[in-house]
C-alpha cells in the first residue's frame, strides 16, 4: 500500500512561479537569494515555498551550483523526419562538446510548449534550442524563459524576441523549385500546404510568388492552398487544386511531407506524379530519394542545421553578452523524377 507521502503529487518550481506570477527561473533565482531579483519579490517566492510545502532537495541544489551540462530541445513536430534529423544532428554536435540534450515535443500547441518548458526548467539546463509551435506567444514566451536566457529560435521567427534565430533560406528555396517548374513550361502552378501565418511558410509563398513575377505571371490566390503540414492533411487537401476553374499542371508544396500527402491525393484522382502532374518538395528528407517517383526537392541539410544550431547556442554560452545572432543556412534544388513538362508538352 502506497503511503500518503508517496502519492502526493510533488511541488514543482512551476507551481511557485505561477503562484507568484514570476517566471520559473525566477524562482529559482530567489531560491539562491540572487540579486538579480528585487528582495520583494525573493520574499513573495520563500513564502510561497512555505505556504505550498515545496521539499528543498540539498543535493540537486549542489548540482544547480555547478555548471550545468544539459541543454534543453523543444521541436514542435516530431512526427516529421525532418524535425527527427534536426534533432541528431543538435545531439551529436552537444555530445562533441559535453553536453546532454533534453528532448520535449510541443505537438504545435503553445499551450503544450509552456508546460514542456517550465518542466524543463526544472532541470536547470545551460540554455534552450527552441523550434517554435504555430501561434506561440513571445511575449508569454520571454516571461517564462527570460529575456536574457540563453535561446536559440529555429525555424520559425519569434517577432519580438531578443533571442538568436536559425533558419534555412526559405525564400530562396521556393523561388528555385518555382523557377524549375517554369522552365519546364508549366503556367499554372500552385503553392500547396503550410500555414500563412507561419513565418516560415510565408517566406516560401514570397519565394514562389518572386518566380511567377520575374515571368510576367501573377501570382493567382486561387493556387494557394493551405493545409496543416501533415501527410494526411495534405492528401485530404489535394481536391482543393481543382476546384476553381483553370486547374494547375504543378504545385510547390511547403514541404516533403505535405508533397508526400500530395502524391497519395492525386493518384486517388488518377494522376500520376512526373507525368500528369508535377510535385517538388522542401527538406529532402530521406524518404525523397526513394519513394516512387523520388521527389524533387529544395535540400537544406537537417542534420547539418542541427549541428549548426547546437553550435551557435554554445557560442552564445560561451558570450553571453553579444550580440544578437540571425544565420541562414543555404539551399540546394535536387532534381529527381517527380516533376516534369505539363501535359501535352512535347518536351521530354
Amino acid at each position: 500500500m502506497r503511503s500518503p507521502l508517496s502519492s502526493r503529487r510533488r511541488v514543482r518550481l512551476s507551481d511557485i512561479a505561477a503562484a507568484c506570477r514570476v517566471s520559473a527561473a525566477t524562482v529559482s533565482l530567489a531560491m539562491r537569494d540572487s540579486p538579480r531579483v528585487n528582495i520583494r519579490t525573493r520574499e513573495r517566492v520563500s513564502a510561497e515555498l512555505k505556504r505550498q510545502g515545496y521539499v528543498y532537495h540539498r543535493g540537486a541544489a549542489n548540482l544547480r551550483r555547478q555548471t550545468s551540462t544539459s541543454v534543453a530541445l523543444v521541436i514542435n513536430d516530431l512526427s516529421n523526419p525532418f524535425f527527427a534529423e534536426f534533432a541528431a544532428g543538435v545531439d551529436e554536435a552537444l555530445a562533441q562538446a559535453g553536453y546532454v540534450t533534453l528532448l520535449g515535443s510541443s505537438t504545435e500547441s503553445p499551450e503544450r510548449q509552456q508546460l514542456v518548458l517550465s518542466s524543463l526548467l526544472e532541470h536547470d539546463p545551460a540554455g534552450f534550442i527552441l523550434s517554435p509551435a504555430e501561434h506561440s506567444d513571445t511575449a508569454a514566451l520571454q516571461k517564462l524563459l527570460g529575456e536574457q536566457a540563453p535561446v536559440l529560435v529555429f525555424n520559425r521567427e519569434l517577432k519580438g524576441a531578443s533571442w538568436d534565430f536559425l533558419v534555412c533560406d526559405n525564400r530562396r528555396g521556393a523561388r528555385l523549385a518555382t523557377e524549375h517548374l517554369l522552365q519546364l513550361g508549366h503556367r499554372r502552378i500552385a503553392f500547396f500546404g503550410g500555414h500563412g501565418d507561419s513565418s516560415s511558410c510565408r517566406q516560401r509563398r514570397l519565394g514562389y510568388a518572386d518566380a511567377l513575377q520575374a515571368a510576367g505571371i501573377p501570382p493567382d490566390e486561387t493556387r494557394t492552398v493551405e493545409c496543416a503540414p501533415t501527410r494526411l492533411d495534405a492528401a485530404a487537401s489535394a481536391a482543393d487544386l481543382f476546384k476553381e476553374g483553370a486547374s494547375p499542371t504543378a504545385a510547390v508544396c511547403y514541404n516533403d511531407v505535405v508533397a508526400l500527402g500530395l502524391i497519395h491525393g492525386l493518384a486517388a484522382r488518377g494522376l500520376r506524379t512526373g507525368r500528369d502532374f508535377a510535385v517538388t518538395g522542401f527538406d529532402d528528407i530521406a524518404e525523397a530519394a526513394v519513394i516512387t517517383p523520388a521527389l524533387t526537392t529544395v535540400a537544406v541539410d537537417p542534420r547539418g542545421l542541427g549541428m549548426q544550431a547546437a553550435q551557435l547556442l554554445l557560442g552564445r554560452l560561451d558570450a553571453p553578452r553579444r550580440r544578437r545572432q540571425r544565420s541562414v543556412g543555404g539551399v540546394v534544388l535536387k532534381l529527381r523524377a517527380s516533376t516534369c513538362p505539363p501535359p501535352g508538352d512535347p518536351r521530354p
